[in-house]
């Protein structure tokens, strides 16, 4: 305990001497561990933290965790336990396994590479790779290639020797849950779904095309129940998405290079985003203290187990509590995020 103190301690101290100079991708990425609080995802999809985040096992009978040394297998405990249910309802359709990819980070907040989103705990990638028959070693997590779905040698067009029913049949079960509110895949995903897909078409809607995303698809949850520090995204337009919103993904719109203005100055680096800059909330977040170790806060796991369908059994500290301990951090309005296109 002596020791988990101490280390809150100078977390603490080294928020407050750096936050005013780093970046906010460098404060969160560099915690290795949760807060010790109640749940709670504060602010939104792409800029906010995550409190009483949990981490799934690297290993499960339905799932195998991918890219281990970037500390990412952390989120709310509802994404975590999602997770789980989808893994072995997954096997009931023929698919062996997940191969899991970025969740968050342990507070949460902007990662240092590779997404805008996953800060608040409630967005999974999942591999199009199915999980093998055997243990992955810790060497090939890491340098395994991600096997994309689209041919090479043309525009926006699903691989007919890569792409098979059993991968509709996957990401339309991942849209079918209710706490589900948006599967992202490649827009020649969607496109290979609205003319493939002949079973129930209520959750095609959820399944919006976005840029990448070929090699593997995202799935986000709803803010939980009651979480009044988490901004919702917009609910997706009624009908199955089959519509001009895709279509437009297949004209040259979003892919045109921006055109430049030779009269025009040269551009300032983009800035990144300062902790000053996410809900207030995030600074008591990043200072509040953490667990003694990473097993202890490992979905259905430890000497003292944090389950995420489960309650423990001294009710830990909330996000209002941890905004309290801080003088002079007070709730702050969040920003509203940039804009997608239409429906995404």
């Amino acid at each position: 305990m002596a020791t988990a103190l101490a280390a809150s301690l100078l977390l603490g101290a080294a928020v407050e001497t750096s936050a005013a100079t780093e970046a906010a991708k460098q404060l969160f990425g560099g915690v290795t561990l949760p807060t010790r609080a109640e749940p709670g995802a504060v602010g939104f999809y792409s800029k906010g933290c995550l409190a009483g985040g949990v981490a799934i096992p690297t290993d499960g009978p339905t799932w195998q965790a991918m890219r281990l040394s970037r500390n990412r297998r952390w989120g709310h405990p509802q994404m975590i336990s999602l997770i789980e249910q989808f893994s072995q309802d997954a096997t009931k359709i023929g698919w062996p396994g997940l191969l899991l990819g970025d969740i968050s980070q342990p507070r949460g907040g902007p990662m240092l590479n590779g997404h805008a989103s996953h800060q608040i705990g409630l967005d999974a990638d999942i591999w199009f790779t199915p999980m093998p028959g055997r243990q992955l070693t810790a060497k090939e997590r890491e340098d395994l290639p991600f096997t994309s779905m689209l041919q090479k040698d043309k525009f926006l067009t699903v691989d007919p020797k890569r792409w098979t029913p059993n991968h509709a049949q996957l990401v339309m079960l991942a849209a079918s849950y209710p706490q589900v509110e948006r599967v992202f895949v490649n827009p020649a995903i969607k496109k290979k779904l609205c003319e493939t897909w002949k079973g129930d078409r209520s959750a095609l809607g959820k399944v919006r095309p976005i840029y990448g995303h070929d090699a593997h698809f995202h799935i986000r949850i709803k803010c939980p129940k009651g979480a009044t520090d988490c901004k919702p995204q917009a609910a997706v337009t009624a009908g199955d998405g089959c519509d001009k919103s895709l279509a437009w993904w297949f004209t040259d719109e979003p892919w045109a290079k921006p055109k430049k203005d030779p009269n025009a100055p040269p551009p300032k680096p983009p800035r990144e985003m300062q902790l000053s800059d996410m809900p207030k909330a995030c600074t008591a977040v990043l200072k509040a203290p953490g667990p003694a170790n990473e097993q202890v806060v490992t979905y259905g796991g430890g000497a003292a187990p944090v389950s995420a369908l489960q309650p423990t059994a001294q009710p830990p500290a909330s996000v209002e509590a941890l905004i309290a301990a801080q003088p002079g951090v007070t709730p702050d309005t969040i920003p509203v995020p940039l804009p997608r296109p239409a429906g995404n």
